[in-house]
This record gives C-alpha cells, sequence and structure tokens, in this order.
C-alpha cells in the first residue's frame, strides 16, 4: 500500500470490552479489521458467588489497547490518524458501576453480570411484587433475577454506606459499563479541551439499558412506576439513546481525543448487528458464557419458555426498534478456563479439543456448568455443577469432551424454548455462531450434531466488535444500513453439517436433562 493511497483512507475504530478482556478493533471502508490489540482483565472473587472488575483497570486497559492498535496500524503503513472517523463501543452487558460525580472515584468495585450476592434481595422481591418473579415481564421484558443491573444497584443501596450518602447529596452516577467508559472518555468529572472545560456524558444505549430491568421495552424510556416499586432514584441514571447517534467526542488525554463516539451497544446485540441477522435468524455467540439472540423483528415476543424479551438494535434515533428473544448461559468458555485453570487439566484453552479427540466419546459422562447457577431455560439460582456418569474408565479425555457438550447441549436447550416461542416456519433453520469457542471445529460439529440443523461459522468471528463498527461507521454516513446488510456475510464461511442419527440424538438429550435436574437445589453444600 502506497501512501497516497492510504491517506484517503477512512477507518472505523471499535473498542469491545468483554468480561475477560478488552480489546479495540481498526477497520477499513470495507469493513475488514486492518489492526487490533487485547489484554486480559483481571477476576476477583471476594466471596463464594461473588465476581468484581477493578473500573480503574477497564479504564487503564482501554486506554492501552487503544494505543497499541493506534501504533500497529501505523506501523503496518495506515493513515489511521487522520484517517480514523469514529469509534463504536460494545461491552459487557449487566454489569455495573457506581461512581461520585465530584470525584470520578468508583464507590465500590464494579460488580459483575453473573454475580450472586442479589440473590436474597431478589427472593425478597419476589415475595412483595404482587407478580413475584414475573413482575416486570411485560414492562421490560426480564424476571426479577441477580443477572441484572437493578438487584445489584439495590444492594450497593442497602450495604454501601458511601453509596447511600452519594445519593443522598445527589453526588452518585450510575452505570452499566459503557456509561462508565463513555463518561471517562467524554471528560469524566471534569476536563480541559481547547478554550473550553467538558465534562463527561452520562448515557446508555437501549440495548444497555434493556438489561437492567429498569427500562420500558416499548417507549425505551425508563420506566417510573418500576424505579417507585424498587426504590432506586431516577437522578443517579444515564440519558437513553439508539445504538448508532453520534453520542460526544473524546476528551484529551485519552488516544483519539476529537474523535466522535457514534456507536453503542451491548456486546450481544452487537454480535446480532456483526452477524447481519434479520428477522427469524438466529446467532449464538460462545464466550465466557453462551448467548443466543433469535430476532423478532419489530415484535416484541413475550416467552412462555423462559426466555427474554429484549433490544436486538435501534439502529438510529428515528429508526425502527428491532426486538429479540434471548437465551442467555452463564457458564461456556468459563468452564473450559476451569478445565484449566482450576483442574490443570490442560495447560491452554485450545488444548481441549484435542484432548476431547482421545476419545470417541464421553463414555457416559454429563457435565452440568451450573457454577453460578442456572440461566434459561431453567433460571435455578439454587443449581450448582456436577459431574455425572463417572466410572474406572473415565479419563481426562471424557471430561474434556463432556465439558465440550454441555455448551452445546446448552445452547439446543435455549434454541428448543425459541421454537417454541416464535413461529419461524420460512425455511430450514441454521445458527449463525461467533466468539472465540467457535474455532474449535469439534465443538462446532457437535452443535450442529445436537441441533440437526446447520451451524454457519464467519471469516471473521470477532462479530462483537464488527457490530459496534458497523453502528458507528453508519451514523457518519460511512455506510448505509442496506450496504451493511447487503454485505456478503458468508463469504468465507464454514458450514457444519449435522451427522448424528435422530435416535442418538434424542437418547442423549434426555440424558442430559436428567442431569440437569441433578444439580437443582444444591446451593445449600456452600453453607
Amino acid at each position: 500500500m502506497t501512501s497516497s493511497e492510504s491517506s484517503h483512507e477512512v477507518f472505523i475504530g471499535a473498542l469491545d470490552q468483554g468480561t475477560t478482556s478488552t480489546r479495540f478493533i481498526i477497520y477499513n471502508s470495507e469493513a475488514k479489521p486492518i489492526a487490533s490489540h487485547q489484554l486480559e482483565l483481571t477476576q476477583y472473587y471476594p466471596e463464594a458467588g461473588w465476581v468484581e472488575h477493578d473500573p480503574y483497570e477497564i479504564l487503564k486497559s482501554v486506554k492501552i489497547c487503544t494505543a497499541k492498535a493506534l501504533e500497529k496500524a501505523t506501523a503496518a503503513g495506515y493513515n489511521v490518524e487522520d484517517g480514523l472517523k469514529a469509534i463504536g463501543i460494545t461491552n459487557q452487558r449487566e454489569t455495573i458501576v457506581m461512581w461520585s460525580k465530584s470525584t470520578g472515584l468508583p464507590l465500590y468495585n464494579a460488580i459483575v453480570w453473573m454475580d450472586l450476592r442479589c440473590n436474597l434481595i431478589c427472593r425478597s422481591l419476589e415475595k412483595r411484587l404482587a407478580g413475584g418473579k414475573k413482575h416486570f415481564l411485560e414492562t421490560c421484558g426480564l424476571p426479577v433475577s441477580s443477572y441484572f443491573s437493578a438487584p445489584k444497584i439495590l444492594w450497593m443501596i442497602e450495604n454501601l454506606y458511601g453509596v447511600k450518602e452519594a445519593i443522598r447529596t445527589g453526588d452518585c452516577m450510575f452505570g452499566t459499563i459503557d456509561t462508565w467508559v463513555i463518561w471517562n472518555l467524554t471528560g469524566g468529572c471534569g476536563t480541559p479541551y481547547g478554550d473550553k472545560y467538558v465534562r463527561g456524558l452520562h448515557v446508555t444505549d437501549c440495548s444497555n439499558a434493556s438489561r437492567t430491568m429498569l427500562m420500558n421495552l416499548k417507549t425505551l424510556e425508563w420506566d417510573r412506576p418500576t424505579l417507585e416499586q424498587l426504590g432506586i432514584p431516577f437522578e443517579i441514571l444515564p440519558k437513553i439513546v439508539s445504538n448508532s447517534e453520534p453520542i460526544g467526542l473524546i476528551a484529551n488525554g485519552w488516544p483519539l481525543s476529537g474523535i466522535p463516539i457514534t456507536g453503542c451497544l451491548g456486546d450481544q446485540h452487537a454480535a446480532m448487528l456483526g452477524q447481519l441477522c434479520l428477522k427469524g435468524q438466529a446467532k449464538s455467540t460462545y464466550g465466557t458464557g453462551a448467548f443466543i439472540l433469535l430476532h423478532t423483528g419489530e415484535e416484541i415476543v413475550q416467552s412462555s419458555n423462559g426466555l427474554l424479551s429484549t433490544i436486538a438494535y435501534k439502529l438510529g434515533p428515528d429508526a425502527p426498534t428491532k426486538y429479540a428473544l434471548e437465551g442467555s448461559i452463564a457458564i461456556a468458555g468459563a468452564a473450559v478456563q476451569w478445565l484449566r485453570d482450576g483442574l490443570g487439566i490442560i495447560q491452554t484453552a485450545s488444548d481441549i479439543e484435542e484432548l476431547a479427540e482421545t476419545v470417541v466419546n464421553t463414555g457416559g459422562v454429563y457435565f452440568v456448568p451450573a457454577f453460578n447457577g442456572l440461566l434459561a431455560p431453567w433460571w435455578r439460582d439454587d443449581a450448582r455443577g456436577v459431574l455425572l456418569g463417572l466410572t474406572r474408565f473415565t479419563n481426562n479425555g471424557h471430561i474434556a469432551r463432556a465439558v465440550l457438550e454441555s455448551l452445546c447441549f446448552q445452547v439446543k436447550d435455549v434454541l428448543d424454548s425459541m421454537h417454541k416461542d416464535f413461529d419461524n416456519s420460512g425455511g430450514d433453520f441454521l445458527l449463525r455462531v461467533d466468539g472465540g469457542a467457535t474455532v474449535n471445529n469439534l465443538l462446532m460439529q457437535t452443535q450442529a450434531d445436537f441441533l440437526g440443523s446447520l451451524v454457519v461459522r464467519p471469516a471473521d468471528i470477532e462479530t462483537t466488535a464488527r457490530g459496534a463498527a458497523y453502528a458507528a461507521g453508519l451514523a457518519i454516513g460511512l455506510w448505509t444500513e442496506e450496504e451493511i446488510f447487503s454485505s456478503k456475510n458468508e463469504e468465507n464461511s464454514t458450514t457444519f453439517i449435522p451427522n448424528m442419527d435422530a435416535e442418538k440424538r434424542k437418547k442423549m438429550c434426555e440424558a442430559w436433562c436428567e442431569a440437569v435436574s441433578r444439580s437443582f437445589n444444591l446451593a445449600f453444600l456452600s453453607c
């Protein structure tokens, strides 16, 4: 590439702040990645079932990843200093931060989405509210669960004096991770910018807001009756915007100072956009957890089978809101990390495929990774992990294969529920997949076998960041929505075709459901 060619190029940045890592990817005008940098994030477990992040470490990782990605792009001959026109942000959802408006200091660590400390609060709400666990379903699409942001807010208010005092004095700010990052990127509690003094913007987008239990799915506004019933003050909440619109400029002191932030989506919604899912199409992202979304168009579908109604995406302030059914699985890739870090059975996460292929099946072993309870479609916070069917014949290969199969069984459970809730009789079903674990060919073939359906893996599996880039580029006119959805998203993709006898599939799924039932009512074991 010559300097004259690179000087006319336009680039979009995508910040992907996930549960276990932060990455920054730079895309060219054809939505092809040209440079990236990634850092792992420290996980803190102060008590059993508690999971936290350091909000400052998140910000530090954002700064380092952005700077390093820019350095790599420049070293490769790209003129990103002049050509990068906007960035999109995507993030782990439901994880919350509370901080001081005046000092910018966090009032506590970030409480991560999979944290279970709010279970007692949730049980109390279920008893107090007329509709019990389903009290807010019609309004926000979500059951009462420690998974979502609202119970975490209540825990902070009830247990942290600093939070209660900050709320009393009007100094408290709440946000999911997108809000915390944007507030700091756009000025925080005050940053000189030219002849101005800018303060951070307190905003979130509708997809992240839809995961708090506090947003009305129809109006896309904070629901006042819900706030009143829960005792959460409206004043601490950010402004809700769409997924694709100018939000604010990056302030001095950060890489890309002066560049606009024009896209923001929760990670699973970004992946749905990155996979170019239209009505009736589904995607599954395999990361720390696994997250399956089925696009339901402009219709809010209320599930009768343990799924969530949520936003798919809203690509502009005046664009129609697209909705989805979602099933979330708490432990997917995290189970592979457990084999590596907890048991030492493998040295790297990629080793699991080779180890699992040393055996032809699990030898009758079933593993249910209910480390933090079970989410969709079971919603059992009293479940705990179980490993069943062990004999003297069992070896590490059988356990590794059982761990991989557990991911596929869980995804099938969710998709079976989706098919019951949403009539998608327009043709043969296929599942689009993305996320780091999808490089495992055995996992993907097993998924196709268990579903009895095609599984399609794109050439670029980092579709979460790609979705954020699409949203940001759309807002500045780099692409139109028609151009985005006409992209050749299946170019160089890999299709996995099911190769399992239907009767065998049926028997294995029945055995899996029996194993899942054995994981229930085990929370007392940790007492």
